[in-house]
């Protein structure tokens, strides 16, 4: 399970609607749940979307990447994982988004656009096991 502030669930739709048609990214900071304890993401990291075709893919630059962990570990938070937009696409994640993941463990969110904003997480267990979906608990007023 994957808790997002109320702050957090806005700020990751509203930086989507604000990608327009281009898929925006950042990384997600708080406490990282292991052993069936849930990840509480208390932060957004907003990155750069330096995909060759933004519309469909998103990439955040290894350097700008580098930072942004580093920025997160010194405010004392967890890397809890990372998210994204389909601006048009499907709720879940792609073949594409399973080929480029590379943090086992780790939560991977995606804020569908394609209709009422959803907002959906899943878990990279690894090349083998691929993307497991987890409940996504939005905490706090709105």
């Amino acid at each position: 399970m994957i808790e997002l502030s109320r702050a957090v669930y806005d700020d990751i739709v509203y930086h989507a609607y604000g990608g327009g048609e281009a898929e925006i990214c950042g990384v997600l900071a708080g406490t990282h749940g292991t052993d069936g304890e849930p990840s509480v993401v208390t932060d957004t990291y907003q990155a750069e979307n330096v995909a060759e075709t933004p519309q469909i893919r998103y990439l955040i630059d290894p350097e700008e990447q580098f930072e942004l962990i580093e920025t997160i570990e010194e405010d004392g938070l967890d890397v809890v994982g990372f998210y994204h937009s389909h601006p048009t696409g499907p709720t879940h994640p792609s073949e594409t988004d399973a080929a480029r993941a590379t943090w086992p463990d780790h939560s991977y969110v995606i804020c569908a656009l394609d209709g009422y904003p959803f907002v959906g997480s899943w878990r990279w267990r690894g090349d083998e096991e691929g993307f497991e979906q987890e409940t996504v608990s939005v905490q706090g007023e709105r």
